[in-house]
């Protein structure tokens, strides 16, 4: 399954890095207009103004062009995330689609799904797949995605959320390892939820078919 990969590639990208970021886990290659926008001392960090708003109409392609980019070269993927939040989408499954903007364009995406509990919870979500382009990693474009999106999802009045991922960077948005809520297959430890309720289930997690799509 495409979590279980997503698992693999932030364990091989642990290796190499002793801090993890989601926005490490998203490689593709440089758009001229965008890396213009940057084209300053590389050793200097940048502040750019961001925008987080809800997909509209007419989004939806470029969403699928920056999955796709921010996912080309990553190992351990089928490269099949835009597809997925194609599905999501056209099952009436996305609950939340948020994009961040710079001067206008799009240049990170995220998607937040519900997800079955198999100990009959309700209200529970998934956060992901989270994409932001190379060119704009490390300046806080994914966590001002992550606060944003959850904040819409707690205002719905829902459960909670789940997400797939690094514990040291998730854990700052307050997800936390909860024991006995289990996605099969991967390392416990990097399967993590957030309550906005206050408790937590039981039982294992399954995401929605979407995340089968292969296009």
């Amino acid at each position: 399954m495409k979590l279980r990969k997503s698992v693999e590639r932030e364990l091989d990208r642990e290796m190499h890095n002793k801090t993890l970021l989601p926005d490490n886990f998203f490689t593709a290659s440089r758009g001229s207009k965008i890396a213009a926008k940057l084209c300053v001392n590389s050793c200097k960090r940048f502040s750019v103004d961001v925008e987080i708003s809800n997909e509209k109409v007419g989004d939806e392609l470029k969403i699928h062009q920056i999955t796709e980019r921010a996912f080309l070269s990553a190992p351990h993927t089928d490269h099949t995330e835009h597809f997925i939040v194609d599905a999501l989408r056209c099952a009436g499954a996305l609950t939340i689609s948020q994009v961040a903007k710079s001067d206008e364009e799009i240049i990170g995406h995220v998607a937040i799904s519900p997800v079955t509990l198999s100990g009959g919870a309700t209200g529970w979500f998934g956060l992901g797949p989270i994409s932001v382009l190379p060119e704009y990693q490390r300046l806080g474009i994914g966590s001002k995605l992550m606060r944003s999106s959850l904040a819409a999802l707690e205002a719905m009045g829902t459960s909670g959320c789940v997400v797939l991922g690094d514990p040291g960077y998730y854990g700052r948005f307050g997800f936390t390892v909860v024991d006995g809520l289990v996605f099969p297959g991967v390392p416990p430890e990097y399967f993590q939820a957030l309550s906005f309720s206050g408790g937590f289930p039981r039982g294992e997690v399954l995401y929605h078919q979407a995340f089968s799509a292969k296009g």
